[in-house]
């Protein structure tokens, strides 16, 4: 009888320790954030298009970065900010329930979190689901907020044109968003058409679409974009003197540059050299 108590009872202790492996290993996620990006840093990747930054994280061997469900509502719109991040999920009647509602919601968190410094990054659950119109966005003019990035679509384009923050949506839309899906997360991690985003990442955008740079890596891709857009307006500048095909100098790629290659040579007359630039084969630096 006694022993039979013990196996009882090591059968039950045992079955709590499995449970409680299997919540700790539920509960286990890794920090939302990647690090901080400082304000000076900030406006140095604002200063650098898109294209650079999309460069700088390939020659480092990033996935892609460019969100290419996000285009411009307009063509003056240009962003540069810390992403603050919203995920929408499909609706569902226990979703809108448990949801923290009216101003308590998780998109009014994230807007109240947002100001010139920030771009609102919204996760839609389809392109043409509407994210918000004019009433819900009126709060972000009001915020000043850098800017609105969705892979969602908006409605009320006019309008928010007219609040003068830069917006990046899929499309445009006169439908509800409501009936589809639900605010449910502010500032967690997020996938916006394929590309991760977590928070405090730097997000850029221009005419030719938005781009991530990661927070932990965001001195590095700023450094080798850098480099890569003073390279290339020499280059320019020297087809613009002497007209000619542009294969004798271009493309190339960041860290491969050789210093006797025609390229090398023309860097070399301007004071750009292995020395001083981590464009040149044997000088990159990632």
């Amino acid at each position: 009888m006694l022993s039979s108590t013990f196996r009882r009872a090591a059968t039950f202790a045992a079955s709590r320790s499995a449970t409680a492996s299997i919540a700790r290993r539920t509960m286990a996620q890794g920090p939302a954030s990647g690090g901080e990006i400082s304000d000076e840093l900030l406006a140095k990747l604002g200063s650098l298009s898109t294209q650079a930054l999309v460069d700088g994280l390939w020659v480092m061997g990033w996935p892609p970065a460019q969100i290419d469900g996000a285009r411009p509502l307009h063509s003056s719109h240009k962003c540069v900010g810390r992403a603050v991040t919203l995920n929408f999920v499909p609706a569902r009647p226990d979703i809108a329930q448990d949801k923290p509602a009216g101003g308590e919601s998780p998109e009014y968190e994230a807007f109240e979190k947002c100001g010139p410094n920030e771009v609102l990054v919204m996760s839609s659950v389809g392109p043409w689901e509407s994210v918000g119109g004019d009433i819900k966005f009126l709060r972000l003019k009001q915020r000043e907020i850098g800017g609105l990035v969705t892979d969602g679509s908006v409605r009320d384009t006019d309008e928010i044109i007219n609040y003068g923050f830069p917006c990046f949506s899929y499309s445009t839309t006169a439908r509800q968003g409501p009936a589809a899906m639900q605010p449910w997360e502010c500032n967690g991690v997020v996938s916006v058409s394929g590309v991760t985003v977590r928070p405090g990442d730097a997000i850029v955008g221009d005419q030719d679409g938005v781009v991530v740079v990661p927070a932990k890596v965001a001195e590095k891709v700023y450094n080798i974009a850098h480099g890569r857009e003073e390279i290339e307006d020499i280059v320019k500048e020297e087809l613009v003197k002497n007209p000619g095909p542009p294969g004798k100098f271009y493309p190339f790629m960041s860290g491969k540059i050789k210093p006797d290659s025609p390229l090398g040579k023309l860097l070399a007359s301007k004071g750009i050299t292995p020395e001083n630039s981590n464009q040149f084969e044997g000088s990159a630096d990632w």
